[in-house]
């Protein structure tokens, strides 16, 4: 799903263009001989100069027959949850319908149900589906309709709310001759190639548009890992989720924002930063980042003259965080980062997302400039925290249906953030399914279970472990908190 160019965590781009056109004179096309004619210049002095016309090659065909062995491959996610939506910045391309305020706060209050569309693509038989993390946050129900008419239910398998990346499991028993496209190499994209972005504008279910690939390495200032393809193929509320392919049909980008006013100016995720995510979206539903624990600036053409350094480019260590592992391994401020593992670090963004892609506990070699000397450090990356809250929205497996969504609810853990809030340990609910069980007992999204048939649960595979030993039809006591209150709960088991 789209939105104007903002994220959840991005500041609003706003883009003005200015056109302006002019024509020089043209040449007097009189015949020679009468005023105004130009004097032909002799022929030894002057060739003719001849326009050539675009060579076969150069000339863009039909895209039909790319258009149809992708085609069927993209999908259209549609999506109820709860929450306000998609939040202010880089404009989201999803129109989610508008709904009421939230009503109220007190235990047991419900938020609305929003209705949302967006689009979606498939990666593998199995059916697995890339898309949006904002096209599916908070969603109590997915539904994913392909073009030959099949519609399934989906659920979450991971997502990552800092790249806006998610992935689905579609559920059903027809999974059969899924249509599949596969991941291309976004890197080896050269700006000025073309590209084709299918999806659901609008509700316009299997959209085709067309352009070129505008720019590479945008950062919007959506989050903190902005690496951003830019086209002008359009993009408009709906597309959010969808693939952008290159001419042999592989995706490149995932179709991310766009800009609130412009026109012809769309971003898509690279698909090699979905590639490095997946790993840890199917076997662990969220994304765990390595960390230095350090501030950084760009070094500039006049910060590197300044600081008497061979190089112009890389990060200037402006803080370390105490006892963090960039000052556990020596780096002090004023230190200059211009490779990790002999990859080349360009600006502070470039450092952010190179150590973001790798794991907690990798151990890497960081090369950098202090006082015109160049030095080597060994650095062991630490956890990245949740700077941001996401984990409140987002935890591992935070869609760890119990089970087999019986009951109808959506757990997981209590992150650091809501810890230091005071919040307790316990199983945090994050979806609750309409008409179900756990909604006809009066759960609601945001409630921590702490206790359960008299049993203290720290941990939602306890109370998971509990809800599946519970015979059917069975009344299960729940001790519930939300907010600075306490509540009973009494869920009925389905028979």
């Amino acid at each position: 799903m789209k939105a104007p160019v903002s994220r959840s965590m991005g500041a609003l781009l706003v883009v003005v263009l200015a056109l302006a056109g002019c024509e020089e004179p043209r040449p007097s096309s009189a015949p020679p001989g009468e005023p105004g004619a130009a004097s032909p210049a002799p022929e030894a002095t002057q060739a003719p100069v001849a326009v050539t016309p675009p060579a076969p090659a150069q000339v863009l065909a039909s895209l039909a027959p790319l258009t149809e062995s992708v085609r069927a491959a993209v999908v259209n996610v549609e999506v109820r949850a709860r929450g306000q939506g998609p939040r202010g910045g880089p404009s989201r391309s999803s129109p989610w319908g508008e709904g009421p305020p939230w009503m109220g706060r007190g235990p047991g209050a419900q938020e609305p149900l929003r209705q949302g569309a967006g689009s979606g693509f498939i990666i593998d038989p199995a059916g697995r589906v890339l898309t949006n993390n904002h096209v599916v946050e908070g969603a109590v129900d997915i539904q994913v309709k392909l073009l030959d008419g099949r519609q399934f239910k989906a659920e979450v398998l991971g997502t990552d709310p800092l790249t806006d990346v998610a992935l689905l499991e579609l559920k059903g028993q027809e999974l059969k001759e899924l249509p599949v496209v596969r991941l291309g190499d976004s890197e080896a994209a050269r700006v000025g190639d073309w590209v084709l972005a299918i999806g659901n504008p609008f509700g316009l279910a299997s959209s085709v548009s067309v352009g070129i690939l505008s720019a590479k390495a945008r950062d919007i200032h959506a989050g903190p890992y902005d690496d951003f393809l830019q086209t002008d193929a359009a993009i408009n509320p709906g597309n959010s989720g969808g693939p952008l392919f290159n001419m042999s049909g592989e995706v490149i980008g995932i179709n991310t924002a766009i800009v609130g006013g412009g026109t012809g100016i769309g971003f898509s995720v690279p698909s090699n930063l979905v590639k490095a995510l997946l790993p840890q979206l199917e076997e662990e539903g969220a994304v765990t980042r390595g960390w230095l624990g350090l501030g950084v600036q760009d070094l500039t053409p006049a910060l590197g003259e300044a600081l008497e350094l061979p190089v112009r480019s890389g990060a200037i260590v402006v803080r370390l965080e105490e006892d963090a592992p960039a000052a556990e391994a020596g780096l002090k401020p004023d230190d200059v980062i211009v490779a990790l593992d002999d990859k080349p670090i360009t600006s502070s963004g470039s450092l952010t997302r190179t150590v973001g892609l790798l794991r907690p506990g990798t151990a890497t070699t960081l090369t950098l400039y202090r006082g015109g000397q160049e030095l080597k450090r060994e650095v062991t990356l630490g956890t990245r925290p949740d700077l941001e809250g996401v984990g409140a929205r987002a935890g591992p497996r935070a869609r760890a249906e119990e089970p087999q969504g019986r009951v109808g609810l959506g757990l997981s853990e209590v992150g650091p953030r809501l810890a230091a809030q005071g919040v307790p340990p316990g199983a945090l609910i994050t979806d609750v399914a309409p008409g179900s069980a756990a909604e006809q007992a009066g759960l609601a999204p945001g409630m921590v279970v702490v206790e359960a048939g008299g049993q203290p649960v720290r941990r939602a595979a306890e109370l998971i472990r509990l809800l599946r030993d519970a015979p059917p039809g069975s009344v299960l006591l729940l001790r519930v908190q939300q907010e600075d209150m306490r509540a009973l709960r009494a869920l009925t088991l389905p028979g």
